[in-house]
């Protein structure tokens, strides 16, 4: 009978599935950026940032999971807290920017049980004023009042809030340049339809989830849906001057318009031109390792406007974990790399912030 009803409920999935929806999420964005900038509190906040100054870390899909053997957080913990003890001690401000937690597959109590020693990790940029965290699909119970002061509030304080997304306001020549980070999700009727389908996914789906155990996360896996996802975001981005947008959710990172598997190959295509044999050694692993990415992958794309950033992950099946770091004037697309004892923060890929406000 279980595995009957586990059934009808996949069918039902199916039905209002992650597929992304252009202009669902075109409508779902615009609508969540409109409201930040109105000064709408409850949905997110307008900093002022000096783009020379300012050190951020943004870090999204942890999905800090009940340390079982469909915890996807497991292997990259340790790579997650040297990152965490590293910006803290650099006095970086921490965005966790959605699926913080894996609440589609758990019950929060064992999530926070399972991980104190992460989320205590991330309370401490908090009781410093520099910490903002976003709600995302797979952690949207956070959302409410209640799971949130009975669960997270412990740990973190009162002063916790949640939002659904930031805006950062930088001036340069005279003129506001704007970076909005949102989690990505917006636009997925399963979990982003308006306000009742938000607390039915809260408070009903996902309970039923954990129970039937059906794990539904049709966007990360597949990797069209990635790619016309990430595609979809960053048309949405051209819409406003500006602006360059930052999201998480596809699991894959991009930087400056394309994903760092695209860049990597057009690499390889050229050094394999000039022959060289050192370089293109070093692609190739870098590739090898990055093979659960783009294997498959068809879809085919050009992004010509550098406007679309995505962190990646904290739950690779390697152990690494991805983030967009804005310090020193400069955006970066960082990796944390475990390397046997050793983890390593390595830089992938950076522009200088005033270059891409010229470009946009």
């Amino acid at each position: 009978m279980k595995k009957f009803i586990r059934n009808i409920i996949v069918r039902m999935s199916n039905s209002v599935s992650s597929k992304p929806d252009k202009q669902l999420v075109f409508d779902s964005l615009s609508q969540l950026y409109k409201q930040i900038c109105d000064g709408k509190k409850d949905k997110g906040l307008v900093l002022t940032c000096d783009y020379e100054k300012t050190s951020i870390i943004i870090f999204s899909d942890q999905h800090k999971g009940g340390k079982d053997g469909s915890d996807d957080f497991i292997l990259a913990e340790a790579s997650y807290l040297t990152a965490l003890r590293y910006y803290y001690e650099k006095g970086f401000t921490l965005v966790n920017l959605g699926d913080c937690e894996e609440l589609w597959e758990n019950k929060p109590s064992a999530v926070v049980e399972k991980n104190r020693v992460s989320l205590l990790e991330e309370a401490r940029f908090l009781q410093q004023n520099r910490y903002y965290r976003i709600v995302g699909n797979h952690d949207l119970e956070w959302n409410y009042q209640v799971p949130r002061d009975m669960y997270l509030k412990p740990l973190f304080g009162k002063e916790l809030k949640i939002y659904e997304g930031l805006v950062l306001k930088m001036k340069y020549k005279d003129a506001d340049e704007t970076i909005f980070l949102a989690h990505g999700h917006q636009g997925d009727l399963r979990s982003d339809g308006n306000a009742f389908s938000k607390w039915f996914v809260a408070a009903i789906w996902t309970p039923v989830q954990r129970w039937f155990d059906v794990r539904l996360d049709t966007l990360s896996d597949n990797f069209d849906l990635v790619d016309e996802h990430n595609i979809i975001m960053y048309e949405w981005s051209q819409q406003y001057k500006k602006t360059l947008l930052i999201s998480g959710h596809t699991h894959k990172p991009v930087f400056a318009s394309m994903d760092h598997i695209d860049r990597l190959s057009k690499q390889l295509i050229k050094a394999t031109e000039k022959k060289d044999e050192e370089r293109i050694k070093i692609l190739q692993e870098a590739l090898e390792k990055r093979k659960a990415e783009y294997a498959g992958k068809h879809f085919v794309k050009t992004m010509l406007s550098p406007s679309y950033f995505n962190t990646g992950c904290c739950c690779f099946s390697d152990g690494d974990i991805t983030g967009i770091e804005i310090a020193e004037g400069f955006i970066r697309l960082i990796k944390w790399e475990q390397e046997g004892k050793n983890i390593n923060r390595i830089v992938l890929e950076e522009a200088p912030l005033d270059y891409l406000f010229d470009q946009l």
